[in-house]
C-alpha cells in the first residue's frame, strides 16, 4: 500500500502543478476577450483567430484543471444524503463512484477522443472560420485533460481505500488554510488597522 501511496502523492504532485500554472490562462483569456472588444468596438475591427483563441484558453482550464479540481476536492458534491453520512461511508461512496461512473466516463472520452486528435493533426485540419485556427491542439486538450481525471481518480480511490485501512486520514477533508485572495485581503485589512 505504501507504493500505492507514492504513486498516488506523483500523480496529486502533477495535478497540482498543472492546475496552478493552467489557471493562469483565465487571466490571459481575459485580457485576449478585453482586446477584442477594444479592438472591435473602437476600431470596428474582429478577428475569428483571437475569438478562437478565448475558447481554446477556456478550453485548456476547463479541461487541465478538473484533476486539480477533484484533487482539492472542489468538484460539484452532492451533500444533502452524504453530508449526514460517517466519514467511512462517504469514502465508500467515493470509491463506488470513482468505479461506477468516474472511470468508465472519463476513460470513455479519454479513449474515443484520441482517433479524433489523431484524424484532425493528420488532415491538418483548420477552422472553418476565414482566419481561423488549426484544430488538432484543441482536439490533443481532450485526451490529456481526461487521463489527468483518470489519473487523479486513480490518486483518490488510494487514498479512499488506504483511509479505510487506518494509514492516513480522511482524504476528503482538505486543511489547506487561506486561499490566496483571502490571505491579501487579511494582510490589507491588518495593514489599515494599523495606519488608524
Amino acid at each position: 500500500m505504501q507504493h500505492l501511496l507514492s504513486l498516488s502523492r506523483l500523480i496529486d504532485a502533477l495535478n497540482d502543478r498543472v492546475g496552478r500554472a493552467v489557471y493562469w490562462l483565465i487571466l490571459v483569456a481575459v485580457l485576449v476577450s478585453a482586446g477584442n472588444a477594444v479592438v472591435r468596438y473602437a476600431f470596428n475591427r474582429s478577428s475569428n483567430a483571437w475569438l478562437e483563441v478565448q475558447w481554446y484558453l477556456f478550453s485548456a482550464v476547463f479541461l487541465f484543471c478538473a484533476g486539480y479540481a477533484l484533487l482539492h476536492n472542489q468538484h460539484v458534491r452532492i451533500d444533502v444524503i452524504t453530508g449526514h453520512l460517517s466519514k467511512r461511508a462517504q469514502a465508500w461512496i467515493d470509491i463506488v463512484g470513482t468505479l461506477l461512473f468516474l472511470w468508465p466516463m472519463a476513460a470513455l472520452i479519454m479513449w474515443l477522443s484520441w482517433p479524433v486528435f489523431v484524424d484532425a493533426f493528420a488532415s491538418h485540419e483548420v477552422s472553418t472560420n476565414a482566419g481561423g485556427l488549426i484544430i488538432w491542439p484543441a482536439r490533443l486538450m481532450v485526451p490529456i485533460g481526461f487521463f489527468l481525471l483518470v489519473a487523479q481518480g486513480a490518486s483518490e480511490l488510494i487514498k479512499r481505500v488506504a483511509f479505510l485501512r487506518g494509514l492516513i486520514a480522511d482524504p476528503a477533508e482538505k486543511h489547506e488554510g487561506p486561499s490566496e485572495a483571502e490571505a491579501l485581503a487579511e494582510a490589507i485589512r491588518k495593514g489599515r488597522g494599523e495606519s488608524a
